[in-house]
């Protein structure tokens, strides 16, 4: 079975729309019913924030939702356990993001089989080494079908890029600048020649954008330059808001996807 990560890749050119949010937060058992909602309203692919204590490369609003989480519960077994049957409610792709001190305690290799058994189709573990990841993992991974995907900033020089597109599958994770994970309103002109730069490289791998994109200008410069983007602070943002889940996840995918009318 293709990988459903790779199947959406294939079906869909541009304008992909990939959100973020921390499992167990806002509520300990909101985790499933947020997945299934963002299906619906048309997402196209899911990542699921594996709570951790020390995020080190994520601004306040993520911070603030993984303490919430923990503090709710929220554990690696918990997740797993919640995520047992979501394969029954939705079909499009789903990704655990985090760091690796929980992975580690339950185990790479158990990790995995749990993964695989769920129906994850991949993990953005932003502090695996490359190296690492390349000699001790990366079999594993491919044995269960399962991406493993690498972030590159401004910052990554080019032969670090390159090393990085050969070991990857799945896509790239473009880190639109140097600063933690946030909202940002607007992408400045220095990130857009960075991601010219990246283009100009002809990397194997599709790229996604992330960090910065809150609306509909940023997500759609985003798409400009890559296959999609990836929103995470401000949708955890929606989610605190009052009143009902499914209109505030609904307006809020509508208000990103929706095309601004040419002046």
């Amino acid at each position: 079975m293709q990988n459903r990560i790779d199947t959406l890749f294939t079906n869909k050119k541009k304008d992909i729309l990939s959100v973020y949010f921390t499992a167990g937060h806002p509520e300990p058992q909101s985790t499933v019913e947020i997945i299934k909602t963002l299906a619906r309203h048309g997402v196209d692919m899911i990542e699921i924030g594996m709570p951790f204590s020390d995020p080190m490369a994520d601004g306040p609003v993520i911070q603030k939702s993984s303490e919430k989480a923990i503090k709710n519960g929220m554990s690696l077994p918990r997740l797993f356990e919640q995520l047992k049957d979501i394969r029954q409610e939705v079909d499009i792709p789903l990704l655990l993001m985090g760091y690796l001190n929980p992975v580690m305690q339950m185990g790479m290799e158990t990790f995995l089989d749990k993964c695989a058994a769920t129906g994850i189709d991949g993990t953005i573990l932003p502090d695996l080494p490359l190296d690492e990841y390349a000699q001790k993992y990366k079999p594993l991974f491919k044995q269960k079908n399962l991406h493993n995907i690498f972030l590159i900033s401004p910052q990554t020089t080019e032969n670090r890029i390159k090393q990085i597109d050969a070991e990857s599958s799945g896509f790239i994770y473009m880190v639109s600048s140097a600063a933690v994970t946030g909202a940002k309103s607007t992408i400045l002109a220095e990130q857009e020649e960075y991601f010219k730069r990246i283009n100009k490289m002809n990397l194997k791998n599709k790229t996604l954008i992330g960090f910065g994109i809150s609306n509909n200008e940023t997500f759609a410069k985003a798409c400009n330059y890559a296959s999609g983007a990836i929103i995470g602070s401000a949708f955890i943002r929606a989610l605190e808001q009052d009143g009902n889940m499914d209109e505030n996840i609904r307006s809020f995918i509508q208000s990103i996807t929706t095309k601004s009318p040419a002046l």
